[in-house]
């Protein structure tokens, strides 16, 4: 049986992805592959990162896989999509079984059966997708296999959950080999001056943000113990030795005991490391900021979203922004670079709490932060929130999610002023601080604020 694992992020046709270029390696794939791997079962795996859509489209119609499985997200939905459909209207791969995975399948499954996939794995793949291409091959029933949903006499069908591993340690690491790691490494290194590479140590999340999907692991905290992932630093040194890396983890201070262990297994192994990495302000404290700084931490990314806690509160993020501002000083202070996120156009927010969030940034100033216009991913709480109050639903097959807009009480043009009005405010800080001429930056912020009390209006 030929397997092939393939997935649509294509940088050089994406020209936000190429004014970036930050690529890393779909790790979730690589997990899938490394599993197969450990079980014995063949197969391909086609990274379409460096590549292009005609090439991607030419190796499977010269290769005919049995079997072809795409990682699917928000990014890469539409490209995936017309991948299905290459398939299903070619006469020599009819036979072809096509399964998807990923964030965007669970709460979508209709619609992607509709377009011609065969089965969806909900949740965790690495099982799953051993155990079908396991059924496939010896033509056996797949009704028993948790996690997958298919179309069954022409109704919908979904098996029982997953249910979650437990036991993280016993899971093979990422096959990177199946990748040109090479040329990540090269393109960090030419556009940003240090190579980088991205690694996992945790599944899951224990909190409740309202717009934050959960649908692949869930709201639960899952950890690998720290001295194996100090052994995969150790080997992806040896077999890489990038400069930097980011750990994915949504919260990784989250647990204070094993960043404990982290920290002493780090010391032990003798190896220096540089990384950077995503988490909560009440899972930070002076002592964390330590361990992080004593294991090789540069930059920390604490999540905000917005400086309002009348909005903080709204989207059940549990943290305080005196809390927030007070972990962005602290850390940096430690020496250790700061980033934070931030959301304009969340449900109930008023012209007043982007004053405040504009005030917030100005006190804590982190060295990066990044602003979007909050959008409702279905399957998430605030997706519930706002369904009765969609202003704008897409085509589903040809459109994603991001453009999804709902009732708010101010014009898209006032939340695309409300970003640069905030850019502009803390530049003028930034400027006040190094000695910066500062008359151009301070006629922007007038000008973006008198056009958005006009918008307000």
């Amino acid at each position: 049986m030929k397997i092939l694992l393939t997935h649509g992020y294509f940088l050089e046709e994406d020209a936000k992805e190429k004014s970036i270029m930050r690529p890393y390696p779909t790790l979730g794939l690589l997990y899938v592959s490394g599993y197969l791997k450990n079980k014995g079962v063949e197969h391909d795996v086609f990274d379409t990162t460096f590549s292009s859509t005609d090439l991607l489209r030419k190796h499977i119609k010269n290769t005919r896989p049995n079997v072809i499985a795409f990682y699917t997200n928000l990014m890469t939905k539409v490209k995936v999509i017309e991948f299905i459909r290459f398939i299903r209207n070619n006469e020599n791969l009819k036979e072809t079984k096509i399964v998807l995975g990923g964030p965007d399948i669970t709460y979508n499954k209709n619609n992607y059966l509709k377009t011609g996939a065969d089965y969806l794995i909900i949740g965790e793949g690495e099982e799953t997708f051993c155990e079908l291409v396991t059924a496939l091959k010896s033509n056996s029933s797949v009704g028993e296999i948790g996690g997958l949903a298919y179309i069954e006499e022409g109704e919908l069908t979904v098996n029982a959950p997953r249910v979650k591993m437990k036991e993280l340690e016993n899971l093979p690491l990422p096959n990177r080999s199946a990748y040109p790691i090479h040329k990540y490494l090269e393109t960090w290194k030419t556009y940003h001056g240090e190579s980088a590479l991205n690694i996992s140590t945790q599944r899951g999340c224990p909190y409740t943000c309202k717009w934050c999907s959960t649908a692949v692991y869930g709201q639960s905290y899952r950890r690998r113990s720290a001295i194996s992932v100090v052994e995969e630093l150790q080997l992806l040194i040896k077999e890489y030795n990038p400069d930097t890396f980011w750990f994915v983890d949504d919260v990784f201070t989250v647990s204070h005991k094993w960043l404990e262990e982290f920290h002493q297994e780090i010391l032990a192994s003798g190896i220096k490391i540089k990384y950077e990495c995503i988490t909560r302000a009440e899972r930070m404290n002076d002592k964390v900021i330590q361990w992080l700084k004593e294991t090789g931490c540069f930059r920390v990314w604490i999540g905000a979203e917005s400086g309002s806690q009348k909005v903080i509160d709204a989207m059940d993020r549990r943290v305080k922004v005196s809390q927030v501002k007070d972990m962005l000083i602290r850390t940096k202070a430690a020496g250790i670079s700061t980033g934070t996120f931030i959301m304009v156009g969340y449900p109930g927010e008023t012209l007043q709490d982007i004053h405040t969030t504009a005030r917030y940034l100005e006190s804590s100033l982190p060295d990066y932060f990044t602003i979007t216009k909050s959008y409702p991913i279905k399957g998430t709480r605030l997706y519930d929130d706002i369904e009765s109050e969609i202003t704008k639903q897409p085509d589903w097959f040809t459109s994603t999610d991001r453009e999804i807009d709902f009732k708010r009480p101010y014009s898209d043009r006032f939340y695309d002023l409300a970003v640069r009005y905030i850019h502009n405010r803390v530049q003028v800080k930034r400027n006040e601080l190094t000695g910066q001429p500062n008359w151009k930056a301070k006629t922007k912020v007038m000008v973006s604020k008198l056009g958005l009390q006009l918008l307000a209006i």
